[in-house]
């Protein structure tokens, strides 16, 4: 055990992220890769905001909260692709300070948890859109619309500041090298020499507050909404506004889905666990804006207009 003279990471003043060991020495393709994804993530990404404001057509609750995930998702892969490309180039590793292995994890986790937040915000988006519209501009006006993507962001920045102080109070004797591409939390506090139940425990607690519950309010709003289409007579209707929620569905789907099987499902090996974390981080922020752009008429429309004016 360390010391007790020094409460703040004792030995240990950076870390190594191991990377992907499994690809040495064949790395030039993995990097190529994760590069063109990570590239694309940020293009179609960049792209969705800008067709959001250029079109008037646009402007509206469902699209603003659009080009908040969009800019989300770009935040979501430069927090973690950079030194994960590094790390392809290097044999040993790549180094990351100690304050800079905090910092990106808890980048990593409040963006993790403000997606939840605007994702719950874009089902009842949605829910108002179906189930009350004759209320619907009333409801979700554009200052409701600013005041619950602000409380978003704000309540997901806000949930892990305690669980980094405490990690700045527990000791790190060594070994410094961290068996994942990116500062997780998991594989950070097991190179700890402190009692880490407590920390463990309000981790998963907080964690669980900020997906779980916003999940549940995201399936009851979807539940209101499949009832109130099936009730719907006109097979029209139906199909609009089924189509208008199919790509957000699809979204939740995936978003929640990679989350569960790295963290919930039991995984074989720490280089299983590495090769799911890609969905989330790389992955499902590269697919989001094909979703949104390849299932939506008005955003197909307003694309093809913007490149026509280009």
């Amino acid at each position: 055990r360390c010391p007790r003279g020094n409460e703040q990471n004792s030995n240990v003043t950076e870390f190594i992220l191991r990377g992907f060991r499994i690809f040495y020495p064949f790395q030039i393709g993995p990097f190529v890769l994760v590069l063109l994804m990570y590239l694309t993530t940020v293009a179609g990404n960049t792209l969705i905001i800008v067709t959001v404001l250029a079109d008037r057509g646009l402007h509206t609750p469902m699209y603003f909260l659009l080009g908040n995930l969009s800019f989300l998702d770009i935040w979501y892969t430069s927090n973690i692709v950079p030194k994960m490309l590094q790390g392809f180039l290097a044999e040993k590793g790549v180094a990351i300070s100690f304050s800079g292995c905090v910092t990106q994890l808890y980048i990593f986790g409040s963006q993790a948890a403000t997606e939840s937040f605007l994702l719950t915000v874009m089902a009842y988006d949605r829910y108002l859109a179906i189930c009350n519209p004759l209320r619907y501009t009333a409801l979700m006006n554009s200052r409701v619309c600013v005041e619950l993507a602000s409380c978003s962001w704000l309540g997901g920045f806000l949930f892990n500041p305690v669980i980094m102080a405490w990690i700045y109070r527990l000791h790190f004797c060594g070994p410094n090298e961290i068996d994942h591409f990116f500062c997780d939390f998991m594989p950070l506090v097991k190179l700890s020499c402190s009692d880490t139940h407590l920390i463990t425990l309000a981790a998963f607690l907080l964690s669980a507050t900020a997906t779980l519950i916003p999940f549940l309010l995201t399936l009851i709003s979807y539940a209101f909404i499949i009832t109130a289409v099936v009730k719907n007579p006109s097979s029209t209707g139906r199909r609009k506004a089924f189509s208008t929620c199919t790509s957000h569905l699809t979204v939740v789907s995936t978003f929640y889905g990679a989350l569960a099987i790295v963290y919930v499902v039991p995984t074989a090996n720490s280089d299983t666990e590495k090769l799911l974390s890609l969905f989330y981080t790389i992955v499902t922020p590269m697919f989001n804006p094909f979703i949104y752009s390849l299932r939506n008429k008005e955003m197909k429309a307003a694309l093809r207009k913007l490149v026509g004016k280009k």
